[in-house]
């Protein structure tokens, strides 16, 4: 029986087929359930819909049930179709007529909604959690590398100095960018859209702005439809920065694939961190890096298909919203770990010295030569011709030396400013708020 059946027993086939995967990823979603639901009985007894004595019944068996999920004993019967129905029922079961009571004011589409941004609410903080790890060991690399020498590229051609501080540095740059985008997707997942109920409102003299304050909420959803209407689009957004940061991580993957290879052997990496070939014994694969390229181009695959999934649905709830938790909540989980084993292996890397030392790196210099000759005196483009004729003819001889101290160059890293950036959009998720709101909730 489904709390919203009538006398007519569903057809089995279409009960399978329609609840998917709910009940397997709902499960994900159980302790937001729960404490949505807190915040909602609070509310609902503020405005007489239920009894004090109620409410307590209510609360303390909802904190149990909390304690179970979090204990990893709770699930979802096969007989119940999703997380929502779950805690109802069992809320009934153990105490009575009270559980009946707690959907008054609500329906599923708005328990969904508020039970994805809690949600993804916790997911954001553990991706930038990671983020910030992955964002400090780059630093410290960049620090420590920073006077250490390695080609830079255009074209796949051998095209200027760089430096092992500018590149891990660029990735901590990166990052902070990501998480500019990330910040913005947090706070469009931190607006309430409880009290839409089904994307309509209710009749019931509901206290919205009180269920914001209890969940920690940043503030409302105040249209009821637009709180319906941004289903989908709140995980687009979400998406979109997940992007961002698997695109800085595939692009050091592929780096990290080209410069452990024999042709480049820039860096490397102990070998029980690789992997090796069934018939060739010289191989050190970097397979890991392979894997994270592949999965973070999957995950720069995922807004487009959640805005295909979207795309020209009119306003109001349709049930192929369900699949998005399909496609997005394991992406969730494969950028955790994307970010996790990143930080990993560079803990581990090791950095070759002395690499431009060999001849065939010698025209790298050849703008720091007509740079020199520019500042002789010497116009730019009559040194630049000077420079080139000698390297047609084989007498160009460079000065290996860089002279680079300009904001962001080989000389002058700003790493302290690129961490002032990322400590400043850090501070603005303001984790803590939302933290202490549900330590509350659960007191």
């Amino acid at each position: 029986m489904k709390i919203w059946q009538k006398n007519v027993t569903v057809n089995k086939d279409i009960e399978t087929f329609t609840v998917g995967k709910d009940r397997e990823l709902d499960l994900q979603m159980a302790a937001f359930d729960v404490l949505g639901s807190l915040a909602h009985v609070q509310m609902l007894e503020s405005i007489g819909l239920l009894t004090a004595t109620d409410l307590a019944s209510i609360q303390k068996e909802l904190k149990h049930i909390y304690t179970e999920i979090e204990a990893g004993t709770f699930t979802i019967d096969d007989t119940v179709e999703d997380v929502h129905s779950q805690v109802e029922w069992l809320l009934t079961e153990r105490i009575g007529e009270a559980g009946k009571k707690i959907h008054s004011g609500r329906s599923r589409n708005d328990q969904v909604l508020v039970d994805l941004k809690l949600f993804f609410r916790n997911c954001i903080e553990e991706m930038v959690g990671n983020t910030s790890v992955l964002f400090r060991q780059l630093i410290a690399l960049s620090n420590t590398h920073k006077d250490k020498l390695l080609p830079g590229y255009t074209h796949l051609q051998i095209a200027m100095p760089s430096s092992f501080g500018l590149w891990f540095g660029a990735y901590a740059e990166s990052l902070v960018d990501d998480m500019e985008l990330m910040l913005a997707a947090w706070k469009i997942c931190n607006k309430n859209p409880l009290g839409s109920a089904a994307g309509y409102g209710s009749s019931f003299p509901l206290n919205r702005t009180m269920t914001t304050e209890l969940l920690g909420f940043e503030r409302l959803n105040y249209n009821v439809v637009y709180a319906q209407m941004g289903r989908g689009k709140t995980e687009r957004i979400l998406a979109q920065a997940m992007s961002a940061v698997a695109a800085t991580l595939a692009k050091m993957a592929m780096d990290v694939c080209l410069f452990i290879s024999q042709n480049f052997s820039f860096i490397g990496f102990p070998d029980e961190l690789t992997t090796g070939s069934s018939i060739m014994p010289h191989k050190k694969n970097p397979d890991v890096f392979e894997l994270i390229r592949s999965r973070c181009n999957k995950i720069q695959a995922l807004p487009n298909e959640i805005a295909m999934m979207i795309t020209n649905l009119p306003s109001g709830y349709h049930r192929d919203l369900q699949l998005l938790k399909e496609n997005l909540f394991p992406a969730i989980s494969s950028l955790n770990e994307c970010l996790e084993i990143t930080t990993f292996m560079l803990q581990n890397i090791t950095v070759k010295d002395n690499i431009l030392d060999d001849k065939k790196y010698a025209y790298l210099f050849s703008v720091e030569v007509v740079n020199s000759l520019a500042l002789s005196g010497i116009p730019f483009r009559e040194a630049y011709k000077t420079v080139g004729e000698s390297i047609e003819n084989g007498t160009f001889a460079p000065t290996k030396t860089v002279n680079h101290t300009h904001e962001g160059s080989i000389g002058n890293l700003c790493n302290k400013e690129i961490e002032g950036m990322m400590t400043e959009i850090l501070e603005q998720f303001k984790f803590e708020k939302t933290k202490e709101a549900i330590r509350q909730l659960l007191a």
